[in-house]
């Protein structure tokens, strides 16, 4: 199993604390359960999800893991996050 992470820099100053981040994360996994279960999207990622942070089983092997995580200017980010950003740094002062 290969696990690969980019490291985050942690901001300097207090008033930057906080930012805004693209996440890339690829697993690759051998899983056994049902087909029919395999066909919803959602319920399958929320699985796999929860699978791999409790580890491998007799069901499941995890084979492969990549994450990427790269700060993004607040620009590049949607309206509603950036509102976040901004009640999430004036109550942090």
């Amino acid at each position: 199993m290969t696990n690969s992470v980019s490291p985050i820099n942690h901001p300097s100053t207090p008033n930057d604390a906080v930012g805004v981040y693209e996440c890339e994360i690829r697993l690759k996994f051998r899983l056994i359960e049902e087909s029919a279960f395999i066909r919803n999207k959602e319920e399958l990622i929320q699985f796999l999800v929860d699978a791999y942070a409790y580890g491998s089983d007799d069901y499941m092997e995890s084979l492969d893991t990549e994450v990427t995580v790269n700060p993004i200017q607040e620009l590049n980010a949607s309206p509603q996050m950036r509102r976040q950003l901004i009640r999430l740094r004036s109550t942090g002062n």
